[in-house]
């Protein structure tokens, strides 16, 4: 135990070692999902499975929360004549737990789903302006777990699926703008404070599943997007921070950043009634209790952690009725086995690789099976910290289950701002010493749920900070940036708003927990891989290194996000669903390129894609967009070798709003050609046109 009574040296890092983990957390990335058919039951019920939740800081208006809750997975966008969207007979729940002292949900929202067909002569979905599978919703929230509910909104409409142009902005359609009237229009504001948006969207998961589920076969050269050009519903609710807080406190009243009073649990939930009767005449009743056959809170846990023979169980199961019943699967998690070179790691080189502290400081094993901290308990060294038996340390350290220190409270309990969950910056050597804060998202309420801590700023996404690694990438800066690793005082480091307190949109929540289950937290903390050199200035090690350099090889969305509520990219359309179609080899271009800054929607959201119809197109084509200010624009066309083949428009000013411009393409020769349209600051968007004969 010597080492906890010697005083180290203070941490430094070597300007080479800064830059090594500068080039890892410059990789400012987006998004990720955690759910889809994770397991056996829940496969036959696709409209009632979650897919991700997510909670974050709203980054246009610090005062509210975004809290989002998809499902069902896998939407292909060309799904007619029958598309994807809730069911009648599920109810939908959003979770919220902000008080420890109560028993189960402080909040619950719950949502009811109907249909009509408003021309039932017709096979298509959406004809002559008239909508088949018309779906509306109705909105209840309870604040007595569950015992009433009180109606806050009522017969809302859901956005149709975008199924293509013609059906969405044709007259023979709905003669629509699917951006405008569908996703912005579609956001209700209610007179309890809170917004809120349901419909189809882009799936905003990325992974590269089929080589993950491949026995971790990953090709990180080579990655392919499994959820590219998929579609998802989502609940998305944009609520006052003063709603969630237990004490109805404005974020300006936390006493910190890491303020305790301001974390909240979320989870998310679908129920059927216990009875489903199916008739000779092809209807089908319902009757009968909810019963709970779909949840999550915390991404990837039961689709990686829970083993298959339990998952059912498990989404049955509220996180109030767990009561330690998975711990096991925590304290020692499968896929360490297959980062163990011990283990199995041999037999899955892809996550072989990655290190695992097996002699950290020269004592500690966090292998399966192996010790961990353990030895600790009830010795001086642990007291006054999370550790010390008075407080958590029964829970947190436990005899052959070696990570019941790091991943259980990250997924079971949040992690408090105590010793030894602090960065090791200020620690001189001793992980168990106080260093410097970094995340308080603790909220001992024993149970799987996504804890954020409403108080923690968030991080600007046009930061050059801004890091789809989430908290990772918060540590790192603590440990390495002059900014913040001189001391041990109470900074925000950016992306202390990121994945595990809470998750973005954009965070990497994979690759995240990948390093998570490899032990960098342990390393954050103190716990320095094997080849750190004790007493060594630097902590910095190829061990370190290998495991912030890790990737699946997927790191962004495959479309870019809204600048505004509901934050999501618009779903895809059935027409260009069809040219998106993954294998091995990745997919092929989208028939649209997806431009970023052109400034083409109103201000609260991203910029849109150029909409062009038809397309392909022999004779013309139209070109719409959105402008939020007067501008002048270029218009260039190129085509496939790169020439420059015309110039419609140069220079022409724009008023804001929404623009056509029709394109003559009957001079041009049967192929592919690029549309490029260039503001007066030069920034761009571009747009595929397909000419036929």
């Amino acid at each position: 135990m010597m080492f906890f009574t010697r005083t180290g040296h203070r941490i430094w890092l070597t300007v080479l070692a800064i830059a090594g983990i500068a080039i890892v957390g410059s990789q400012t990335n987006f998004l990720e999902s955690s759910s889809h058919r994770e397991a056996p039951n829940i496969l036959n019920d696709p409209l009632a499975d979650n897919t991700d939740v997510y909670a974050f800081r709203n980054p246009t208006d610090p005062s509210r929360m975004v809290i989002i809750a998809n499902y069902i997975p896998f939407q292909l966008p060309q799904a007619g004549p029958y598309y994807y969207d809730f069911s009648e007979d599920v109810m939908y729940d959003i979770h919220i737990k902000n008080n420890p002292a109560t028993k189960g949900d402080d909040i619950i929202y719950r949502f009811d789903f109907s249909k009509t067909d408003e021309d039932p002569t017709t096979f298509f979905n959406i004809r002559l302006g008239k909508e088949n599978q018309k779906v509306t919703y109705n909105v209840m929230k309870s604040t007595d777990n569950g015992r009433s509910f009180t109606t806050i909104l009522s017969n809302a409409v859901v956005p149709p699926p975008n199924q293509g142009p013609r059906t969405i902005t044709d007259a023979v359609g709905l003669n629509s703008n699917y951006h405008q009237e569908s996703l912005i229009e579609g956001i209700q504001r209610l007179s309890t404070g809170e917004k809120i948006f349901v419909g189809p969207v882009d799936d905003p998961f990325f992974i590269d599943v089929g080589a993950f589920f491949d026995l971790g076969n990953l090709r990180p050269e080579n990655a392919v997007d499994g959820l590219k050009c998929k579609n998802v519903h989502t609940i998305a609710m944009n609520i006052p921070i003063d709603v969630l807080q237990k004490d109805g406190r404005h974020p300006d009243d936390a006493k910190s950043i890491l303020d305790s009073d301001y974390v909240i649990g979320v989870w998310a939930s679908a129920s059927r009634p216990k009875i489903t009767v199916r008739e000779k005449n092809g209807k089908i009743s319902t009757n009968g209790p909810l019963v709970q056959v779909s949840r999550l809170g915390m991404p990837l846990t039961n689709e990686v952690i829970i083993p298959i023979g339990r998952k059912d169980e498990w989404n049955a199961m509220t996180p109030y009725e767990e009561k330690g019943t998975f711990d096991k699967y925590f304290t020692n998690p499968e896929l360490a086995l297959y980062i163990d070179n011990t283990a199995y790691g041999d037999a899955v080189p892809q996550l072989g690789m990655l290190p695992l502290q097996t002699n950290s400081l020269g004592q500690f094993d966090f292998r399966n099976s192996q010790d961990g901290l353990y030895p600790l308990l009830h010795t001086d060294a642990v007291k006054g910290t999370a550790l010390d038996p008075a407080l958590f340390g029964n829970y947190l350290l436990r005899p052959n289950q070696p990570r019941s220190v790091d991943i259980l409270p990250l997924f079971m309990t949040g992690v408090p701002n105590l010793p030894p969950y602090q960065l090791a910056t200020g620690k001189n050597g001793n992980p168990l010493a106080k260093g410097k804060p970094f995340v308080n998202n603790f909220l001992p309420v024993f149970g799987d749920m996504l804890r954020v801590n409403m108080a923690t700023p968030h991080t600007e996404r046009d930061s050059p900070d801004f890091s789809r690694l989430g908290l990772v990438q918060a540590a790192v800066l603590g440990l390495t940036d002059p900014r913040f690793n001189q001391n041990t005082d109470w900074d925000f480091i950016p992306n202390m708003d990121g994945f595990p307190n809470g998750r973005r949109l954009e965070d990497d929540v994979t690759d995240i927990e990948v390093m998570a289950v490899s032990g960098v937290v342990l390393a954050a903390i103190g716990l320095w891989y094997d080849d750190y050199i004790p007493g060594s200035p630097n902590p910095v090690t190829p061990d370190l290194l290998t495991v912030l350099n890790f990737t699946d090889g997927v790191d962004k969305n495959d479309a870019p996000f809204l600048l505004g509520f509901p934050y999501m990219a618009k779903p895809w359309s059935g027409l260009e669903g069809g040219t998106c179609d993954c294998g091995d080899n990745g997919m092929p271009e989208m028939q649209n390129i997806q431009g970023l800054h052109l400034n083409m929607t109103p201000p609260s959201n991203t910029a849109d894609k150029i909409e062009t119809y038809p397309n392909p197109a022999s004779k013309s084509t139209t070109l719409r967009f959105n402008l939020v200010n007067e501008t002048a624009l270029t218009l260039k066309v190129y085509d496939a070798a790169g020439r420059l083949v015309a110039t419609p428009m140069e220079g022409k000013k724009h008023k804001a709003g929404v623009h056509e411009l029709k394109l003559d393409v009957s001079k041009l020769g049967k192929g592919m050609y690029y549309a490029t349209m260039q503001d007066k600051d030069g920034k761009k968007q571009t747009v595929k046109i397909i000419v036929a004969e």
